[in-house]
């Protein structure tokens, strides 16, 4: 693995499925959709996957219907619901993105959070997860004009980071995360570990290295890791 020919000061993060496993929680949410309509929960492993793909994913996955269907936007409704009364239940960080965390607070680096779940929810779960006080920047879906795979969310935090994109990087477990990454001009890493890496070949992505392990993130940015 090779470093960036520039100074890295600050690394962005998507939240589910990078930073913290909210698969079981998530999941939970929509299995009481499932339930309350008399069909029959699916299994974690099943919908794991479809996670980093948020609410439109899961219904699509789990009631075989989108955006276009006329239940879908009173679905989505009551699955965020769900998902916010039970929220963090469950969910914890990923194995070693405390350490990882730390180690770029000891390099005297900054990091901060660029995800397409929604402010609502995105603030509590930061809050629960105990990183709020810690993160530089907190992007949610609804922060920027549009979401990602649009740059916008990344222009967002860069702006409010004050940071060049060549001195930052983003990490994300989802196709549309190196998209938007690449198109703000940052460094991408994808994470191997997370979800959607299950359905996709990650190599196509296009990032600029893949990260087996959230500590991989310290070799890559910082110069003496």
């Amino acid at each position: 693995m090779t470093h960036s020919p520039f100074p890295i000061r600050l690394v962005l993060f998507d939240l589910d499925g990078t930073l913290a496993d909210t698969a079981p929680d998530l999941v939970d949410a929509i299995n009481a959709c499932l339930t309350e309509r008399g069909m029959a929960p699916r299994p974690l492993a099943e919908l794991r996957p479809y996670i980093s793909r948020g609410a439109r994913g899961l219904i699509e996955r789990t009631f075989g219907f989108g955006p276009e269907h006329p239940e879908f936007e009173a679905l989505r409704a009551e699955f965020v619901d769900r998902y916010e009364a039970g929220l963090c239940r469950h969910s914890r960080l990923f194995p070693g993105v405390t350490e990882t965390l730390a180690g770029i607070e000891a390099a005297g680096l900054r990091w901060g959070i660029v995800t397409n779940k929604i402010s609502r929810l995105t603030d509590p779960l930061v809050r629960l997860l105990d990183l709020n006080s810690r993160a530089a920047c907190i992007v949610s879906g609804d922060t920027a004009a549009r979401a990602k795979p649009h740059p916008d969310p990344i222009h967002y935090a860069l702006e409010r980071c004050n940071c060049d994109a060549t001195a930052a990087v983003y990490v994300g477990d989802d196709r549309r995360d190196i998209d938007a990454g690449r198109a703000a001009g940052v460094g991408t890493l994808a994470a191997a570990y997370g979800y959607s890496v299950e359905m996709d070949n990650i190599a196509d992505w296009q990032a600029d290295h893949i990260i087996q392990e959230p500590i991989d993130v310290l070799r890559l940015v910082l110069p003496e890791a």
